[in-house]
């Protein structure tokens, strides 16, 4: 049994006939009532008594107009859930993004996406290194994802896609060291009490390589929750090594952003599994990765 057996009983039926039925299906009398014959075989049970030109349903057709009923518009409702999806008017994107690069570009990017796709409900998980990423997006957790790495995306489960780059700056508290600096040398650290991420991130890996360098600081803070960076800062905790994309929420809530000199900058990409996408998250690739996009 399918639907379109079905489809093709309730034709019969509100029509009255299989000529008027097949005229309105815009099949052949032959088979539409082939169609019947086969769905009669299958429920084991005539539906109609043939009476000449006439048909008149039996007790065991009259029991099936509901359920057919019933099947025909959940087929419909389907097919019109899936084409709305398709289209983008509903579904949801998962999305695994590393914590500085959730603020920017993601905030950035999930504005343009969703004032194009309001309908679409956009879920992002966290995940605190590029290699959380990259698993998360292998294993079919989230569709996407969005991280900051030294180089490109070795791995060949994933392809990637670079949207840019973002340099390291200090994040400093208005009344204390390097106030009213733009930048500073990586050297001038020295000294300093630091608060930074934990091992795994891009930027330990950053204030591990300036250690190896000679360059002695404290490290006052080791933390995997950035929502705690901003306030420890302007509590006078000590000084944040980030990624550039918190210069602006950073100087929002009143404290000063330094480029650390040399310039030294992390790649961000975008990776997907290598398959193919929902039409969300191909919509969310385009959107992302076009020459416009504003990362």
């Amino acid at each position: 049994m399918d639907v379109r057996q079905l489809e093709y009983f309730l034709a019969v039926v509100d029509r009255g006939g299989f000529n008027r039925a097949a005229s309105a299906l815009y099949v052949s009398q032959p088979s539409l009532s082939q169609a019947v014959r086969a769905l009669e075989r299958d429920l084991g049970a005539e539906l109609f008594h043939r009476i000449g030109r006439r048909v008149v349903l039996t007790e065991a057709g009259e029991a099936l107009i509901d359920p057919a009923r019933e099947a025909v518009r959940s087929l419909e409702t389907a097919r019109a859930t899936v084409a709305s999806v398709r289209e983008l008017r509903s579904g949801r994107l998962d999305i695994a993004a590393m914590p500085s690069q959730a603020v920017e570009p993601l905030t950035t990017l999930i504005r343009s996406y969703t004032e194009r796709y309001p309908g679409v409900a956009v879920a992002v998980a966290a995940a605190f290194t590029a290699r959380d990423v990259i698993a998360a997006v292998r294993t079919g957790a989230v569709e996407l994802g969005l991280l900051a790495s030294v180089g490109s995306v070795a791995d060949k489960e994933v392809r990637s896609h670079v949207l840019g780059e973002q340099r390291f700056v200090l994040i400093v508290p208005p009344t204390g060291p390097f106030a009213g600096r733009k930048a500073v040398n990586c050297e001038e650290l020295a000294g300093q009490r630091l608060i930074v991420g934990q091992p795994g991130t891009g930027m330990r890996a950053y204030v591990d390589a300036l250690r190896d360098r000679g360059i002695d600081f404290t490290v006052a803070v080791e933390t995997e929750h950035r929502v705690a960076l901003l306030p420890l800062v302007l509590a006078g905790v000590g000084l944040a090594v980030v990624t550039e994309s918190w210069r602006g929420i950073a100087r929002r809530t009143g404290a000063d952003v330094l480029d650390i000199e040399p310039a030294t900058a992390l790649q961000i990409c975008l990776v997907s599994r290598s398959g193919a996408l929902s039409p969300a998250a191909a919509a969310f690739w385009t959107n992302a990765t076009s020459p416009t996009a504003n990362t």
